[in-house]
């Protein structure tokens, strides 16, 4: 579970960007955060991770153990462990381009091995079947020892999606993951995220309404950092409308653009 408690986030010269943003995710969830560019989107994710601190407000997250953290206070080794427990999903991927598909898979766990075994002996051949059969889940499990750099966006998402299930987390985090692939490929990846859902809860930020509202069980919609909406997973296209504004002109047009011939 991931608790969010009325955080805020203010600019050095303390003008409000997100203004007593709270929900509640528990396993069984996959929520799709939508919302004009400028909502809060993004940094309200990078606050859920801990790589942002709210100027105020809290993010508890229940962990494997059900030991309940505050990550707005954690610090060192207890927020170290705590982002352990968090798969992150990126849209640039952020993945070694030069290291092949299972490398990258295994990179996971480099959290929670020793670094020094890392850096000297490496992965085990138990480590290594283990992120082998994530890729085969994935069905990507031929490109295993493919340098990234070589695959598709669409492979890349699959590779960078293996790696943060190998992590074994106990909450996802997904930043615009199918923002950079084309309306097939993004909806390869949606379906393989919606059942991650039974294990994990899914939180992601999405400039894809429609996909959203397809495979997603709850829209959280931000606006000028203010939670607007929080419920299921249909909005009217009035609904979109009064949330987006002339934007949703362009994103639509986006999608239009993108779809095969």
């Amino acid at each position: 579970m991931i608790d969010v408690r009325q955080i805020t986030k203010s600019t050095k010269e303390g003008v409000p960007i997100l203004k007593g943003i709270s929900f509640t995710v528990t396993k069984g969830e996959f929520v799709g955060i939508l919302g004009p560019s400028g909502a809060g989107k993004t940094l309200t994710m990078r606050c859920l991770n801990g790589l942002t601190r709210p100027t105020s407000g809290e993010v508890l997250f229940t962990d494997h153990e059900h030991n309940l953290v505050n990550l707005t206070h954690a610090r060192g080794r207890e927020l170290r462990k705590a982002r352990r427990q968090i798969g992150v999903i990126f849209q640039g991927f952020n993945l070694v381009k030069r290291l092949s598909a299972i490398d990258n898979v295994m990179i996971g766990q480099l959290g929670r091995i020793n670094l020094l075994r890392s850096l000297v002996y490496g992965f085990t051949d138990d480590e290594a079947r283990q992120a082998l059969a994530v890729l085969e889940h994935l069905n990507v499990a031929h490109l295993a020892h493919r340098p990234v750099g070589s695959l598709s966006g669409g492979e890349q998402q699959r590779v960078a999606i293996a790696r943060a299930i190998y992590q074994q987390p106990a909450v996802m985090l997904a930043d615009e993951p199918i923002a950079n692939l084309d309306p097939t490929n993004a909806r390869k990846i949606m379906q393989i995220l919606t059942p991650l859902a039974k294990e994990m809860p899914i939180i992601g930020v999405f400039h894809q309404p429609d996909l959203v509202m397809e495979f997603c069980t709850r829209i959280i919609a931000l606006k000028e950092g203010v939670v607007v909406r929080d419920g299921d997973s249909k909005m009217t296209r009035s609904e979109l409308v009064d949330l987006y504004g002339a934007e949703l002109s362009e994103i639509e047009a986006s999608q239009r653009i993108l779809q095969p011939a």
